[in-house]
């Protein structure tokens, strides 16, 4: 490339810098619909079933009893839970111990070495969620120390526990409401129904890259 090219390429670089910039357009604001709770229970429940999750809204003081009930039908033979959790503290206190028909409870209190070849062969695990949003459907994990992602992944049947003051209209109100620009979650995660995949000739198969079915109770004050 001779001197001169070389000028004239420098100096339309110049002339293109000194240009005004394009003004940038600020965006409007994310429109979204608030619910009452009434309103947000029904439309997670109805948006998670149409997911093919099963949902029962059951009363906070009573909702070990319904949980019971739904795995008699299972009869499913161990679950896994949070011991270093208020979750994890009713359970234990409140478990019909030895009650035919009913899983054993085994609280993941180990390192994952010691503790992954017995996890895979457990049934179920129980935690219990950060909140939910109501549209579009989903639940908010935050995995921690105390209830660890594999809780929910590994075995073939995930039961969520959640609140139902810890539904939130949309995504935006639970972010502002959580306030996670002051302390953004490192691992949070997003879960509308149990795992599925249509990666295997085009047929919707469920439970390949995680549980099989997923269990949510909403409790009631």
């Amino acid at each position: 490339m001779s001197e001169q090219s070389r000028e004239r390429i420098f100096a339309r670089l110049a002339t293109g810098s000194q240009q005004a910039s394009v003004p940038i357009v600020k965006p409007a604001p994310i429109a979204s619909k608030t619910y009452n709770q009434a309103q947000k229970i029904e439309k997670l429940k109805t948006l998670m079933e149409a997911m093919r999750t099963e949902v029962h809204v059951t009363d906070a003081q009573n909702w070990i009893h319904q949980l019971e009930e739904i795995l008699k039908s299972r009869e499913l033979k161990s679950l896994v839970y949070p011991p270093r959790t208020a979750l994890g503290d009713s359970l234990a206190s409140n478990w019909e111990k030895g009650a035919s028909g009913l899983p054993q409870l085994i609280p993941y209190d180990k390192e994952i070495e010691d503790f992954k070849e017995q996890l895979f062969t457990i049934d179920a695990g129980i935690t219990p969620v950060a909140g939910a949003i109501a549209d579009p459907g989903a639940l908010i994990l935050w995995p921690s120390e105390n209830e660890p992602r594999l809780m929910s992944l590994v075995p073939s049947i995930h039961i969520a526990v959640l609140e139902a003051d810890r539904i939130f209209s949309s995504f935006l109100e639970a972010m502002q409401h959580e306030k996670w620009a002051a302390k953004m979650p490192t691992n949070i995660v997003l879960i509308s129904g149990p795992s599925k995949t249509a990666d295997i000739e085009m047929t919707l198969a469920f439970g390949v890259h995680g549980p099989r079915e997923l269990i949510v109770l909403i409790l009631e004050s």
